[in-house]
């Protein structure tokens, strides 16, 4: 049982009990699209907040005759057809730079489900705009891969440092979270999400 290999860690088992728990996600389609569009939409949610993500990804979805970006159709978008729908130019870009992908490379589950969680980020992270915080989102919530653990996100920082009272910084700190995390397997995606639930009480 996830929960109870999770609960061996103290801490852990505190969070578990005093948070909701995380909602099921599952990938509603194995074709090109679900991911493909996944990529798209975290690109544009980047730097900005939530609210105003879903804005414009619908605005930019409604540039499309079935609001679908198909590759070939978000590729021929003049600049500013896609700033209208509120995008910065660079993000422009970097939409179109996973069209260009998407029409070169494959992004069916069928083919992902054969490779490992490393190899999914080391060939998804060519494409302009998709780091490895991004493609660790996709597996995690897309690909519903059980045994990510998302260092590089500033919740989960500041979620453990909170809850395990971290002093360390820098390179020191994410030797630290590892070291935290490594028990966690096989199930460290779901300690996450229950993290990123977890609402620490003020004292």
């Amino acid at each position: 049982m996830p929960l109870l290999h999770l609960s061996q860690d103290p801490v852990l088992k505190e969070i578990i009990a005093v948070s909701p728990p995380p909602q099921s996600t599952f990938l509603d389609d194995g074709g090109q699209g679900r991911v493909y569009l996944a990529l798209l939409e975290s690109i544009v949610s980047q730097q900005i907040s939530v609210k105003a993500a879903d804005a414009i990804f619908a605005r930019f979805r409604s540039l499309f005759p079935d609001r679908y970006p198909h590759p070939e159709l978000l590729l021929a978008k003049t600049p500013d057809e896609l700033r209208s729908a509120g995008l910065s130019g660079q993000k422009s870009r970097y939409l179109q730079s996973v069209a260009e992908f998407a029409l070169t490379n494959r992004l069916d589950t069928d083919y992902l489900d054969g490779l490992t969680d490393e190899e999914i980020v080391q060939y998804l992270t060519p494409i302009k705009g998709v780091g490895r915080w991004t493609v660790e989102m996709l597996l995690m919530f897309v690909l519903n891969r059980p045994d990510v653990f998302p260092v590089d996100d500033l919740v989960i920082r500041q979620k453990m440092v909170r809850a395990y009272g971290l002093a360390e910084t820098g390179r020191a700190l994410i030797k630290r979270l590892h070291e935290i995390a490594e028990p966690w397997r096989p199930h460290r995606s779901l300690a996450c999400r229950y993290l990123w639930k977890w609402k620490p009480v003020v004292r």
